[in-house]
């Protein structure tokens, strides 16, 4: 992205949305606008991670615990007390912020970071797992099941259209928030922190503090990507919504696409939504898709390690430099 002008970039920005909104009235059948779904939740989750991960460098193993405090924190609402799905969203964005506050409380100020810091996300994770597997308020280990009625104001679209053009807007909303990180001042900081803690701390920048604030950034998108889960398979577990693969899934669409990049998760997340296809229409063999997956990773990580982001950016200075001599 640097390498273009304002002009371009905002032309990209522009073009990328233009194709994203006429997706699904050129290719109008369920299979497709369900591949652009789960594509666009895949990017969505996937900036959650990045933005912790990515741009302040604090790898976790355990994001999918934003994503399923805000699974069971809409749907609790939901089927416990009567709350109206929509309101789903701002409550699914509030428990992931209050998690990520937790986690990051706790861990930074006990000096965690690294791989300690990655396992302690997993293990906060594996905790919520336990306990949502245990108590009654969100059914144990059988699950909430919410009831199928369809309607707008019931958050449960009749066409999956409508579900397309929600996570359309929610990853909209983060690749501006990626947007913003790459060029405002606590971007900057959490570039420095990703790059050297002491350095930026010498420099006075408040790492505990942004930490934090970074870390409850990502949480409740991360949460408000359950909310969005939950309602469109109306079902939800402890091993569906904390399982460890939710994690995987995170980490590999951003490496894989570009970490700490605005659209590496969505490059990423459409290739893992390709591959997931792809798979299950030639073969029923079970977990084929991360085993190709992971294998594209470690082609990715030996030949372009910042991901496929690398690859257009290196097309893209070759087109401007056969342009500039034409020019000449």
């Amino acid at each position: 992205m640097s390498a273009l002008s304002k002009g371009q970039s905002w032309l990209l920005h522009g073009g990328l949305l233009l194709i994203a909104l006429i997706f699904p009235l050129v290719f109008s059948s369920n299979f497709a606008i369900n591949f652009g779904v789960m594509a666009l939740f895949y990017a969505f989750i996937g900036q959650s991670w990045n933005i912790a991960g990515g741009f302040a460098g604090q790898l976790s193993f355990g994001h999918v615990v934003f994503f399923g405090a805000g699974a069971y924190a809409s749907t609790i609402l939901q089927m416990r007390f009567g709350f109206n799905p929509w309101l789903g969203l701002p409550a699914s964005a509030l428990a992931g912020a209050v998690v990520g506050f937790v986690i990051a409380f706790l861990s930074f100020r006990a000096g965690l970071k690294g791989s300690y810091f990655a396992l302690i996300t997993l293990a906060f994770a594996e905790v919520l797992r336990i306990i949502a597997n245990s108590v009654e308020i969100t059914g144990g280990g059988l699950g909430m099941l919410i009831p199928a009625k369809p309607s707008v104001a019931n958050f449960q679209f009749p066409e999956r259209i409508g579900f397309y053009y929600l996570i359309l807007a929610l990853t909209v909303g983060s690749i501006a928030i990626a947007l913003w990180l790459k060029r405002s001042r606590f971007g900057a900081q959490l570039a420095a922190i990703r790059e050297n803690e002491d350095a930026a701390r010498a420099l006075g920048v408040n790492v505990f503090r942004e930490k934090v604030k970074v870390l409850m950034l990502s949480g409740a998108i991360g949460g408000m990507g359950g909310c969005f889960f939950a309602q469109y398979f109306l079902y939800i577990d402890p091993l569906v919504v904390f399982g460890i693969d939710k994690s995987v899934e995170m980490l590999l669409v951003s490496m894989i696409g570009g970490s700490g990049t605005v659209y590496g998760p969505l490059i990423g997340a459409v290739l893992l939504a390709a591959v997931g296809d792809f798979t299950r229409v030639l073969t029923d063999v079970q977990g084929l898709s991360l085993v190709l997956y992971g294998a594209l990773l470690l082609v990715i990580i030996a030949f372009l390690p910042n991901g496929l982001v690398d690859l257009f950016k290196h097309f893209g200075k070759r087109g401007s430099k056969l342009a500039s001599k034409e020019n000449e």
